[in-house]
């Protein structure tokens, strides 16, 4: 695949030609060509994803770390030349400063019981913002139930945005970890997190950032960051699902016990002393998912070779010409109208329930998501019991934005509002 200029993604016909690496487009809902919107919730896999699970089923498949057999080595090679791919995608210091997970959940909580838990006492404080996804909230609440340590929110304004003046007054000498989404899966908002990251550390505070709705539309550079912690998940940049990413600092790996055992991550067992692998794979416990990291590795080759700025660009258009449209719409309100934004618009008709919103939509081929999206607490700060979200992709178009426009039409005549 070869780059192309960002400005042909201003073209809609330049752009089918990338809207065609992904087959799942072809697909029709209800009889109509499938708008997918829900990008937000998982992207969709381009045809050189989908082939690289398939040439390991097919020609690699076996175990990895364990075997002296050919298809061991072959197995072996393409898992650990997928984490080597990822640090480079991250710019990490070094490839054993990835570990491979599930997803964005299970390394906040890798995270929270073996990096936080064990340095936690009644009293300490972990921080957090009031625009987080559920999964960068229990995982803290679940340790401070086990801890006495209490969690503290970082307010948000109307408009969606971090209060960057309370947040730094709420970083306190009994502040053990913050942590903050690098972009909001409800509202959008991009947080200014390097900003974030440099505050905490000036107080000796480590930061993790959820990273799952930024991968796919920021540029992101570890070294750059200097986090302590990076999360995402593979399936929402254009790979598999059942994959994903802790980045963490080398020194802050070898510090932490591991969080599971079982095979691949001992060096010995017997019964008396287990001594332990060295990192990343002292947290790998188990057969991984050694498809998913390939996936995971073949997607951010695509994702490269459009390149994630000429993305960013593309998206940051969109998103500009929807908010635009949509919130002149009547009975519309727009929730998350923060002045920096990736790739997702929010939005409930006052008179029509956003479930109702969604099932009309589908009716006309275009998936969106309507729900609280794992942000109940977002909910609550706008009064709203759910929100119609429209989340943007790279293989998305203006004629994607007019197709849920004519759906929102289609809303207000079912219901004669």
């Amino acid at each position: 695949m070869k780059p192309i200029e960002p400005l042909a993604f201003f073209d809609d016909s330049a752009h089918a030609r990338w809207r065609s690496d992904f087959p799942i487009l072809e697909e029709r809902v209800h009889g109509k060509p499938l708008v997918y919107l829900d990008n937000g919730a998982t992207t969709q896999k381009p045809a050189s994803v989908i082939e690289a699970e398939r040439a390991y089923y097919l020609h690699s498949n076996a175990n990895v770390h364990r075997g002296v057999h050919e298809l061991s080595q072959r197995a072996t090679d393409a898992y650990e030349g997928a984490r080597a791919r990822i640090a480079r995608f991250v710019n990490a210091a070094r490839t054993e400063e990835i570990v491979f997970v599930r997803g964005t959940t299970e390394a906040i909580n890798l995270v929270a019981q073996s990096a936080v838990r064990p340095r936690l006492q009644p009293g300490d404080e972990i921080l957090v913002s009031a625009m987080e996804h559920h999964s960068n909230i229990v995982p803290w609440q679940l340790v401070c139930a086990q801890t006495g340590a209490q969690l503290k929110v970082v307010p948000i304004d109307d408009s969606g945005t971090l209060d960057m003046a309370v947040c730094e007054r709420m970083l306190g000498e009994r502040t053990r970890l913050a942590a903050f989404a690098h972009v909001s899966n409800a509202l959008g908002t991009i947080n200014p997190v390097k900003q974030l990251i440099e505050l905490a550390h000036r107080r000796g505070v480590p930061v993790l950032i959820d990273g799952a709705q930024a991968i796919a539309h920021l540029r992101v550079d570890m070294q750059a960051l200097d986090c302590d912690f990076y999360a995402f998940s593979g399936h929402k940049v254009y790979g598999p699902t059942g994959i994903g990413v802790l980045y963490a600092k080398a020194r802050h790996l070898e510090a932490m016990p591991p969080w599971q055992g079982g095979g691949d991550m001992i060096r010995s067992v017997t019964f008396e002393q287990t001594e332990y692998n060295a990192i990343p794979w002292k947290f790998e416990a188990g057969t991984p998912n050694i498809a998913g990291a390939i996936g995971l590795a073949a997607a951010l080759d695509y994702v490269d070779a459009i390149g994630i700025d000429a993305i960013g660009a593309h998206e940051a258009a969109l998103l500009a010409h929807a908010t635009q449209a949509i919130g002149a719409l009547p009975h519309i309100r727009l929730i998350g109208t923060a002045r920096e934004k990736a790739g997702v618009l929010s939005f409930v008709h006052e008179e029509v329930h956003a479930h109702d919103v969604g099932t009309i939509l589908d009716h006309e081929g275009v998936a969106v998501r309507a729900g609280h999206h794992c942000a109940m607490p977002v909910m609550q700060r706008f009064g709203v019991p759910a929100t119609v979200r429209a989340s943007f992709g790279l293989y998305n178009t203006r004629a994607d934005v007019d197709a849920l426009l004519r759906g929102l039409s289609k809303v207000q005549e079912v219901f004669g509002r």
